[in-house]
């Protein structure tokens, strides 16, 4: 699935993504109204993941999702 996709189906997606990213809140979430970049962001600052880790677990989670 692409980021246009995920975006378009935010609120359902970011509850998925949230089972992935337990540490993730809501609220954060919804903050980044699917913005990819500032998920990449929070992923980075709550897992201690460098960007090019974040970018490529979002590349595979995206690739493992349907909306």
């Amino acid at each position: 699935m692409n980021w246009d996709q995920i975006q378009g189906n935010w609120k359902e997606m970011s509850g998925q993504l949230r089972e992935k990213y337990g540490e993730l809140t809501d609220n954060e979430l919804q903050e980044t109204r699917g913005e990819r970049e500032q998920v990449e962001g929070l992923i980075q600052q709550k897992y201690g993941k460098s960007k090019e880790e974040a970018r490529a677990e979002l590349d595979h989670w995206a690739a493992d999702n349907r909306a």
